[in-house]
């Protein structure tokens, strides 16, 4: 390792980071550590101190037309981070709404990466997976299923883009305190079964996917691509 990575000069765009959480975390890292920094949401605008400190684009990951016009203008990229996402605890086995949470978890990361891709010759991509595409979950099969396929997507366009000297890699978070979240942590039983069986004795917070994400983007990882690195406190291992 060369230290802390440093990112003096680098575009990175954070989709998905107006609500902070994991995407608004990862945002702020890459600016403190020299980077111009773009976020984008579905919200009008981000949380007021993000508003302060980032230029925001109001954007629906699940418009076509309006990812590729918000693409067409943008002719250098070194990081792309793809943190859009969406989960409903225990209403998810809706069809509909099942569509909709793969639209937008997965399908919409793919928008984004393909939008971008010419501009991010010699870049690199950052997915945000989940451990939950590797368990099954009752409550949040939508989720599950979407980012399992973000896991293989990561893989796919790994191998498709590596000619263009791409690099396509996932971080796969466990439980994190976040406002995605907080309707499972109003469950004290649920809570408490996770912090039991997780081996670090806690929920994880959102700057624990700070550092995966800055290494990811760096040259340390240079000769890292199609991999998924899972930051969970060791849950995924018992």
């Amino acid at each position: 390792m060369s230290g802390a990575p440093r990112f003096n000069g680098a575009d990175v765009l954070v989709v998905g980071a107006s609500r902070g959480g994991i995407g608004a975390a990862i945002a702020r890292a890459f600016q403190d550590a020299g980077a111009r920094v773009r976020i984008t949401g579905l919200e009008d605008a981000p949380l007021a101190d993000d508003a302060a400190r980032f230029d925001y684009v109001q954007l629906d990951v699940t418009d076509t037309d309006a990812v590729a016009a918000f693409a067409k203008p943008v002719n250098r990229l070194d990081v792309l981070v793809n943190c859009a996402a969406l989960t409903r605890r225990g209403e998810e086995m809706d069809p509909d709404f099942f569509a909709h949470v793969v639209n937008v978890n997965l399908i919409g990361s793919l928008r984004c990466a393909d939008a971008l891709k010419d501009a991010l010759r010699g870049g690199s991509v950052i997915n945000i997976a989940s451990m939950y595409a590797r368990f099954g979950s009752p409550r949040n099969p939508a989720y599950g299923a979407s980012k399992a396929g973000v896991e293989q997507m990561t893989k796919s366009l790994a191998i498709a883009w590596a000619e263009r000297d791409i690099r396509v890699n996932a971080i796969a978070p466990g439980f994190i305190v976040t406002e995605q979240s907080a309707r499972a942590r109003q469950d004290p039983a649920f809570t408490k079964a996770i912090e039991d069986r997780t081996p670090m004795g806690r929920w994880g917070q959102p700057e624990d996917i700070v550092g995966p994400a800055l290494f990811l983007a760096s040259d340390d990882a240079r000769f890292i691509t199609g991999a998924t690195i899972p930051v969970d406190g060791g849950y995924s291992v018992v």
